[in-house]
């Protein structure tokens, strides 16, 4: 009977002790397990799981759905290099920076500082370098804060420097070159979450941004799960035609039975 009584007395200091580490956790605003997700809104969760969809599914399926769609090219060319092989999916955040003809623009960097600490998980950092191919757009202490607050990636219509950096922490940058110049004190701030024109394609605040080995394309916000959904349909196909080529020997056979290629 005391080894039962001693039992019961063990466990129920034991529930007492977790019941006050959940309320300490609460009111230090420290998440238990499952708090964050709980948190969320159902739109917000809505388009995380959209955007776990886009990255599973290739960017060449995502744009060639954009094709089929819209009639639109929206992606970017062969210009656009990612500085190590990378896989991502945000929402765009934009900034555009205007070339400065020797009038020293203080905006300039205070502007794209702020748009930075500005965005929140999952976004896309997309800025624009008028005339920037040679000119670095940002580095390792811009590419710092975007990991920390939780960015997907970057994709700069300009050069990228401190690459080094970037690739020890694992952020994925895309850009039009690699240069160890500065944008500081040549350029005006020329506004940030405004629609942009990066690599040809037009992008808006909140468009989704993917990107893989075959490059970056932008998805307009309004059409993303009609394009994912075909996405995903041309993913299926094409992957399933892989065996079936080896099989038969025949990409001619392969295409008549899936319609795809």
């Amino acid at each position: 009977m005391d080894k039962f009584h001693g039992y019961v007395k063990s466990h129920a200091i034991t529930a007492f002790l977790l019941s006050v580490g959940i309320l300490c956790a609460g009111l230090s605003g420290v998440r238990m397990p499952g708090a964050q997700s709980a948190s969320r809104s159902p739109a917000a969760q809505l388009e995380g799981a959209m955007l776990a969809d886009f990255r599973r599914v290739e960017v060449a399926s995502v744009s060639d759905a954009l094709e089929e769609l819209t009639g639109k090219r929206m992606y970017m060319t062969h210009r656009m290099h990612p500085i190590f092989t990378t896989k991502f999916a945000g929402f765009a955040r934009t900034v555009q920076l205007k070339k400065d003809e020797g009038n020293t623009d203080p905006a300039a960097l205070s502007g794209m500082l702020t748009a930075i600490d500005q965005g929140t998980t999952d976004s896309v950092y997309v800025m624009v370098v008028e005339n920037g191919e040679d000119i670095a757009g940002m580095g390792g202490l811009m590419g710092t804060a975007m990991a920390a607050r939780g960015y997907a990636g970057a994709v700069i219509d300009g050069g990228v420097r401190d690459v080094a950096y970037l690739r020890k922490i694992g952020f994925p940058v895309y850009a039009t070159g690699i240069v160890p110049s500065t944008s500081v004190h040549h350029y005006r701030f020329g506004g940030g979450q405004i629609p942009v024109t990066c690599d040809g394609v037009t992008v808006n605040p909140g468009d989704i941004v993917t990107a893989d080995s075959d490059g970056v394309v932008i998805v307009p916000r309004a059409k993303a799960q009609e394009v994912l959904t075909l996405a995903q349909q041309m993913d299926f196909k094409e992957h399933s035609m892989y065996a079936v080529i080896e099989q038969l020997k025949s990409i001619v056979d392969a295409v008549k039975k899936f319609g795809r290629l």
